[in-house]
C-alpha cells in the first residue's frame, strides 16, 4: 500500500510542476488590456476566446491528472484496512511473570528454647 501511495504522490507532484510550467509558458489573455484603453485597437477587452492551442489543452490534461491523483490520495489515505476491532487490539500484552509456589506451611522456629527473642514473631 505504501508503494501505491508513493507512486500517486510522484504523479501528483509531476502534474503540479507541469501545470506551473505550462501556465508560465502561455501568453496571458490580459496582456493586450493596455491596448484596449487607448494605446491601440483591440477586438475585445481580454483578447480572443474560443480557440485553444496545444499549451492550453496540455494544461487541461495536466489539471485533470492532478485532480485524479488528489482523489486517489484521498481514497488511499482514508481507506484503512482493519482486521480487528480497535486500537487496543493491536497492543501487545505485557509478559505475566510465572506464579511462584507459595510455601506449604511456615517452618517451626529452629530454636524454641529462647522465648526471650520474639523480634521475628508476629504479635497476636
Amino acid at each position: 500500500m505504501n508503494t501505491l501511495f508513493l507512486v500517486v504522490v510522484v504523479i501528483q507532484v509531476l502534474a503540479a510542476l507541469a501545470i506551473i510550467g505550462l501556465v508560465l509558458l502561455q501568453h496571458g489573455k490580459g496582456a493586450d488590456m493596455g491596448a484596449a484603453f487607448g494605446s491601440g485597437a483591440s477586438g475585445s477587452l481580454f483578447g480572443a476566446t474560443g480557440s485553444s492551442n496545444f499549451l492550453s489543452k496540455s494544461t487541461a490534461v495536466a489539471a485533470g491528472i492532478f485532480f485524479v491523483a488528489t482523489l486517489g490520495l484521498t481514497f488511499i489515505g482514508n481507506h484503512h484496512v482493519s482486521q480487528s476491532g480497535g486500537v487496543m487490539d493491536n497492543l501487545q500484552a505485557p509478559a505475566v511473570p510465572a506464579q511462584q509456589a507459595a510455601p506449604a506451611a511456615p517452618a517451626a522456629p529452629a530454636d524454641a528454647a529462647k522465648p526471650a527473642d520474639q523480634s521475628n514473631q508476629i504479635p497476636k
